[in-house]
């Protein structure tokens, strides 16, 4: 099992770039920012987490672009994996997020990974000409199409929300295949999009039972024929412990992801190392 490192980034604290860094040297193997374009202030949308319109933290408001914080991160870096918890790609121009994603990983020496999700606060998606209802279909092609971007020489799609004529497109991402991780709460639904679609599942903040939910996951793998095991990526909430790494382990959890506070530097450093020394991992940077 790995261990990632997530900053919820905002205008506040260390820099993407510095975290990314220190990530490194401790012995992180992946570097993880969020997006949110904005948060509109009268919303329908209930967060998740808290059930009402009210957010959990104040950092919704002040989230970093997370390409242009992961570019930075990539210049500071050599081994760290660069990905997002999550990132919202129907809120943006799927040719031109297409560039941007292989244009990282090609400079990266290819340590992309695409964490998405589907998108909670639907007001914000409505802002951005996304129907809530079809935000799944949104996603299936703006992935589809920019797969084909990635791998074809004459690249061409066709769909309800994605459309365009053969096209040439550069750079090509390094990666053959660019690691896609789907963040949502769990279920038969999602499962079998991820099956479909993916190639892994990040847990929300408040999932439980993810042995359960990882057998789900596996037998919906297994049923749409795909080869291989799904990617499980958890987003720690709690303190680790011997017991609870070691269930993770038997659930065939790949990654555990850990959280940073957005606080200056010389505190997140001094928090990456107490951590590395309590997952037991050694610096690899």
């Amino acid at each position: 099992m790995r261990h990632g490192i997530v900053l919820f980034t905002s205008d506040r604290g260390i820099t993407p770039a510095d975290a990314a860094a220190a990530a490194e040297r401790a012995g992180f193997d992946t570097f993880y920012v969020p997006e949110h374009s904005h948060i509109p202030v009268k919303r329908q949308a209930a967060h998740p987490g808290t059930g009402d319109g009210s957010l959990p933290d104040d950092r919704y408001l002040r989230t970093l672009d997370p390409w242009v914080s992961l570019a930075t991160a990539a210049t500071m870096t050599s081994r760290i994996r660069l990905a997002t918890a999550v990132a919202l790609p129907v809120e943006s121009d799927p040719i031109t997020l297409a560039k941007t994603i292989a244009t990282l990983d090609l400079l990266s020496g290819g340590r992309v990974t695409l964490g998405a999700g589907f998108g909670w606060n639907t007001d914000e998606l409505t802002d951005h000409g996304v129907p809530p209802a079809k935000r799944r279909t949104v996603l299936r092609e703006y992935l589809e199409a920019m797969r084909a971007l990635w791998t074809q020489e004459e690249a061409a799609y066709e769909g309800q929300f994605v459309s365009f004529a053969a096209s040439w497109a550069y750079p090509k991402p390094v990666q053959r295949h660019i690691p896609v991780v789907i963040g949502a709460g769990a279920g038969p639904k999602t499962f079998a999009w991820i099956a479909a679609n993916a190639d892994g599942w990040m847990t929300t903040p408040i999932e439980s039972d993810i042995t359960g939910k990882a057998d789900a996951l596996r037998q919906a793998w297994a049923k749409a024929g795909r080869a291989g095991q799904p990617r499980i990526e958890v987003l720690a909430t709690t303190k680790p412990t011997p017991q609870l790494l070691a269930d993770w382990e038997r659930a065939g959890v790949t990654e555990a992801i850990w959280g940073l506070p957005d606080r200056p530097k010389p505190e997140v450093e001094a928090f990456l190392e107490r951590h590395a020394a309590r997952l037991g991992i050694g610096g690899k940077g």
